[in-house]
This record gives C-alpha cells, sequence and structure tokens, in this order.
C-alpha cells in the first residue's frame, strides 16, 4: 500500500487542480487526514509530498489532520523530522487540550466559545483557530448551528491569544450534489457575513475547510480554501481502528 502513495497523492493533487481550474481560482490546500493511519504509513505519505515538492517546486506542502488527541500526540514526535503543520480536526475535550496544542499549529472544530476561551488562555504566542459549523443539521456531525455561527466568530475574534482564520464543515451526507453544494455555499456566506462585519480579529477569517474525498470537487467550486482527504490518499482505514 505504501507502494501505491505516491501516485494516490498526485491523483488527489490532480483533481484539485482541474477543479480549480474549472472553478477559476487556485491556492487550495491539500490536508491528509491520518486518523487510524500507522505512523510509517503517514511518513511515507510526507516523504512522497516532498519529492513531489522537489520535483515541481510550485506546490505547498500538504497539511496533516487528526480527529484524535491521542494519535495526534504518538505520531506527531516520531515526524518532527518532517516539519508537517498538524491541524486537529475532531471534537476536542477540555481536558485534551494541552496536549493538543504541544503539536496543533490550528484547531479547525471550535463549535463554542468555552472551548475558544480555554484554547485562548493556553495558546501562548497565539493559535489558529476555525468555527465548525453543522451546515446540514445532521445529529451526528458536531458543529455550532448556522444561525448561531457568525455571533460565535465574532465572539472568538474577540479573544487574545487565538487567530480566528475561518470556518470547518463536513459535508451532507447526500447523493444529491444540490444539497452538498447549498451546505457549502451556506458556509461561505457566513464566512463573508463574518469576514465583512467589520467585528475586531474577523478580518482574516477567510478560509474554508470543506470537502472530502469523494466531494473535494464540488468544495472547490463552491469555495473551499482547504480539502480534507483520507481515503483518496491513505486507502481504507485499518478495519480493527474504525
Amino acid at each position: 500500500m505504501e507502494d501505491d502513495l505516491p501516485a494516490r497523492l498526485a491523483a488527489v493533487r490532480e483533481r484539485v487542480a482541474r477543479a480549480c481550474a474549472a472553478a477559476g481560482r487556485d491556492g487550495v490546500r491539500l490536508l491528509l487526514a491520518s486518523k487510524a493511519q500507522p505512523l510509517e504509513t503517514v511518513r511515507a505519505v510526507l516523504e512522497a509530498d516532498a519529492a513531489a515538492r522537489a520535483a515541481d517546486p510550485s506546490l505547498t506542502p500538504v497539511l496533516l489532520g487528526e480527529n484524535r488527541v491521542q494519535e495526534l500526540v504518538a505520531k506527531a514526535p516520531a515526524l518532527v523530522g518532517h516539519s508537517p503543520a498538524w491541524h486537529f480536526i475532531g471534537p476536542l475535550q477540555s481536558n485534551k487540550v494541552n496536549a493538543a496544542l504541544r503539536w496543533a499549529t490550528c484547531v479547525e472544530t471550535v463549535a463554542s466559545l468555552d472551548l475558544a476561551q480555554r484554547l485562548a488562555a493556553r495558546a501562548g504566542d497565539g493559535l489558529d483557530v476555525m468555527v465548525q459549523v453543522n451546515v446540514s443539521g445532521e445529529p451526528t456531525k458536531s458543529g455550532v448551528a448556522p444561525h448561531e455561527a457568525a455571533a460565535l466568530a465574532r465572539a472568538v475574534g474577540a479573544l487574545a491569544g487565538v487567530r480566528l482564520v475561518g470556518f470547518m464543515t463536513v459535508g451532507a451526507r447526500s447523493d444529491d450534489e444540490r444539497v452538498v453544494a447549498a451546505g457549502y455555499d451556506r458556509l461561505a456566506a457566513i464566512r463573508d457575513e463574518v469576514v465583512g462585519s467589520g467585528a475586531p480579529g474577523t478580518a482574516k477569517a477567510v478560509e474554508l475547510s470543506m470537502g472530502m474525498s469523494g466531494d473535494l470537487e464540488v468544495a472547490v467550486a463552491h469555495g473551499a480554501t482547504i480539502v480534507r482527504v483520507g481515503t483518496a490518499v491513505f486507502g481504507s482505514r485499518p478495519a480493527t481502528t474504525s
């Protein structure tokens, strides 16, 4: 499987490039969601990324994303030599904030002011954060309700110790592309409202982290600046760690 990683990574990069060309935009970053992937697999994909960038200096480094603090703290120390930027993309319990902040450069899953305040109090030199919004309203998905997202973002933007850089969502679980696209459009509208509000700390909240292996083209077409891809690069997660 690790032998396939360079080709899988190149194929996903090509998908993103084609989607950007179709949308008349560029600058979309690729985040690799490494949940349940073995350390050696994650190391191998970082090496594949480094080789690709050596061959094509126009490529930007991949980001790494973890859903679980225990996996983040297990993998990150062993990968320091590769200097990856880690994003935390799962629910973050208050008692695990300190552990996450040792490695995460961005927490994409801020869905309450309480969590934002805890992060701000402990982040030290500053931490990038995104407000997670449940655009689909599905009860199995995390995130603040869309009608509450702008107010939360303004409150987060006013905190010292964190930098509000944008918004994150998990798209609707639907085979209807129009339903998925409508959710992404809603997140983009929230972003535009907040950035245009003039509220302190909101002017740079331009990121939209949305889209995964199955719908990244839809996400790019509707404004994604970061797409979070797992299976398209890594393949299926190991069955014993679902």
